[in-house]
């Protein structure tokens, strides 16, 4: 994968690959906290194109997103059973991933991943700008607060602002058709979601995919907010060692 900066943390004979795929202004050192607590596990992540290291590839779309994950996909899969794990938005490419490549892909993962496609999530925020820098202090102090902006530094808000342009073709694709069919999906998928502030959503969208798509699971963790890997890697290491146990028995 030229180009894509890639993170790997290696256990001896491990049980499955997870691969992480990151949400918008999140980068692949950010599972470093969960994969410290996978045993049994490799964890797999990458800076996804215009994030971070992968910066220089710049914006793509969602078919240039896909064929990297199906390449990381196909290279660890002669290691282990490769398990996706799709974080925020990283859940949207994971299931088109998982749709497109199902002979490589054993279990999809999302946690909190936007399906507006299924049930649009309310919001009184006004649509995105053409300002990147301007969309991505924005969506930062939304998602993470206005005290974490104001605790970065300014290297690390230029670094956020520079990550823009990426988190506007993100935003694209969740205004427009779904590239995936959960209907017909023959990957099992297990969604998480917190009880925090997006908990009354999710237990909504919960509610209905378990009428238009029953084969996808649904988890909520309780005391779990949305950035779950940073603030409580080790419960969602034991549920997601838990999920591939039982992926790894029925299989």
């Amino acid at each position: 994968m030229p180009g894509l900066a890639v993170f790997e943390h290696r256990v001896e004979r491990p049980d499955a690959v997870l691969v992480c795929v990151h949400g918008g202004l999140d980068r692949a050192g950010s599972f470093a906290r969960l994969a410290r607590r996978l045993e049994s596990v490799d964890l797999v992540a990458y800076d996804r194109r215009g994030y971070q290291g992968s910066r220089g590839l710049g914006p793509s779309t969602i078919d240039q997103q896909v064929s990297d994950l199906e390449a990381i996909a196909r290279r660890e899969s002669s290691v282990a059973p490769v398990v996706l794990f799709g974080h925020s938005f990283g859940g949207v490419i994971a299931l088109a991933a998982a749709a497109r490549g199902p002979d490589l892909v054993s279990l999809a993962i999302l946690f909190e991943s936007p399906l507006p496609w299924i049930l649009t999530r309310p919001s009184g925020r006004p649509e995105p700008t053409d300002d990147p820098e301007r969309e991505a202090e924005a969506f930062f102090r939304r998602v993470m607060s206005d005290a974490a902006w104001e605790r970065l530094s300014e290297t690390e808000r230029q670094a956020r602002r520079l990550d823009g342009p990426a988190l506007l073709s993100d935003l694209a694709v969740t205004r427009g058709p779904a590239p995936f069919d959960l209907a017909t999906m023959s990957t099992p998928v297990v969604l998480v979601y917190g009880d925090g502030h997006l908990g009354a959503y999710y237990r909504s969208l919960a509610r209905e995919l378990a009428v238009c798509c029953p084969n996808v699971r649904t988890i909520e963790m309780a005391h779990t907010n949305h950035g779950a890997h940073l603030s409580r890697p080790g419960p969602l290491a034991t549920l997601i060692n838990q999920l591939i146990a039982e992926r790894c028995a029925s299989a």
